[in-house]
This record gives structure tokens, C-alpha cells and sequence, in this order.
């Protein structure tokens, strides 16, 4: 089996990579806990891109069920066709789409599955995949078919921990909680986006910003990808590194809250 190194474009820890390559030899799915902004779901797409497999996303919402990523069965257009004499009516498989767990289950080549921010649906959510992630099948009550997986996808699973997952469902899952990278890592990060980026430039927006971090009066830390954004919007207007730890330029990109710009102007040294 091909492990997982990292790639060009994402930079993982050791202790991230272990996780991967262990999920894959269990065949259990990888959940990822960490903050906003810290690379989860760019990690599915690193692992799809380094493992040359096909990757598909189920963007979880709060209103998203279990069966949405199973199959839908579309009864309205059904009952429409009935009515205006379409043609096949008769034939409930053309009124099945596969979701995209059921997708991923009839590819013909393993795949790899996102399912991204599981926390955003309702508490039942997690419970109700439990038999199809662990037998890799389920059943199409309209049809009388079973779908079951050509191959077992690789399935990597986020969370912001807005809410507790049920422990049934941790039982079953590798879990890995992504920390927010320190400044050495977080320098290997920038670089991978500004392979060119000026030394003194990047001593400075780290030292800068990691400082804003540490401030307890912040309620919405600053991410990985405000990092990004602020370098690129420093480049961009030409400013001199020496004034980014003093002035904080653009600060707008970094804090996105009037009461943690304030409380940064009143507590900055």
C-alpha cells in the first residue's frame, strides 16, 4: 500500500502522516479535530493528489442527513412524470441518485472520501453512517439493491468541535487533532505558498502575528490561511518589513471582529 508523505503543496507533521498511513492499514475512517484554518480539509485533497486517487467531498450542513449521502429518491419528479405521461415511469432506478458516500462506493477505483465539518449536523448524524462505514453496503428499499463498495474508500472525516461526536462512532474512527503549527512549521507552510518571500519579511509578519495570537483579550485567533492572505496583501502593497511587528498594517486581514481589533490596538506593545 502507498503511504502518505506529505506533498509539495502540504506540509504535515510526522505525528499527521502516522495517523494517515495507520488509518489506511485499519481501513477505519481518519477523524481530524483542529481549529478553523489549520489544513484539514486541505489534507484530504493533499492525500488524493499524492496517492493519485480521485477525491470526493461531502460538505456536511445542518440540515444534511445520513441518507443524503446514501442515495435520494426523487418521488416529486416521479409523481410529475406520472401525471404528464413521461416515459419510464415505471423504472424507480431512474429516480435514484446516489449520494456521495454511494458514489464513493461504486467507483471502480478506490477513491478518496471528505467528510468535511461532521460537527455541523445533528447528533444522530454520526450514528447513522455507522453500518454503511463499517459494512460498506446499504440497502435501496424502493429498488430492492444493494450497493456495496467495489473498493473501500479512504475516508477522511473533519471536525471544529462545535459539538461532541457520539462514542459509538469515536470507536470506530483513528483520530488525530491537527495542532496549530508552531513557527517553525508555520515557516515551511508560507514558503510552500511564497517560495521567494523576503527573510526579513517573514521573521517579521511571523513574529507579528504569532504575538497576536498569544494575546488573551482575542476571542478569534488568527489562522494558517489569514497568515497567507496578510503576507500575500503585505507583498502586494510593498511594505516595509519594518514596520509590520510596530503598525500591524492591514490588520483587517488578520482579525475579522471590531472587539479583537480594539482590544489588540489596546494592548499592543
Amino acid at each position: 500500500m502507498d503511504k502518505f508523505k506529505g506533498s509539495q503543496n502540504y506540509v504535515a507533521s510526522e505525528e499527521l502522516m502516522r495517523a494517515v498511513n495507520i488509518a489506511m492499514v485499519l481501513q477505519k475512517p481518519l477523524l481530524i479535530k483542529g481549529e478553523p484554518g489549520t489544513g484539514k480539509t486541505m489534507l484530504a485533497e493533499a492525500i488524493a493528489a499524492t496517492l493519485e486517487k480521485k477525491l470526493i467531498v461531502w460538505n456536511i450542513k445542518s440540515t444534511t442527513k445520513a441518507q443524503d449521502g446514501l442515495y435520494v429518491y426523487d418521488v416529486v419528479q416521479r409523481l410529475y412524470d406520472s401525471q404528464f405521461g413521461g416515459e419510464g415511469v415505471d423504472n424507480i432506478e431512474k429516480y435514484v441518485k446516489l449520494g456521495k458516500l454511494g458514489e464513493a462506493f461504486t467507483d471502480r477505483e478506490q477513491v478518496i472520501l471528505l467528510i468535511d465539518e461532521i460537527d455541523k449536523a445533528d447528533l444522530e448524524f454520526p450514528n447513522d453512517l455507522l453500518w454503511e462505514l463499517d459494512r460498506m453496503e446499504f440497502y435501496i428499499p424502493e429498488t430492492g439493491r444493494t450497493v456495496k463498495a467495489n473498493h473501500r474508500p479512504v475516508v477522511i472525516i473533519t471536525s471544529n468541535a462545535e459539538k461532541e461526536l457520539p462514542d459509538a462512532f469515536l470507536r470506530r474512527c483513528v483520530f488525530h487533532y491537527i495542532e496549530f503549527p508552531d513557527k517553525e512549521l508555520m515557516a515551511q507552510i508560507v514558503r510552500v505558498h511564497f517560495p521567494s518571500l523576503d527573510e526579513k519579511l517573514l521573521t517579521q509578519v511571523l513574529e507579528a502575528f504569532y504575538k497576536i495570537r498569544q494575546l488573551p483579550q482575542i476571542k478569534k485567533k488568527p489562522s494558517t490561511s489569514e497568515m497567507i492572505d496578510w503576507i500575500e496583501a503585505l507583498i502586494h502593497e510593498g511594505v516595509d518589513p519594518g514596520r509590520i511587528v510596530s503598525e500591524v498594517p492591514y490588520l483587517g486581514v488578520v482579525l475579522k471582529k471590531n472587539e479583537d481589533m480594539d482590544a489588540l490596538r489596546r494592548n499592543w506593545r
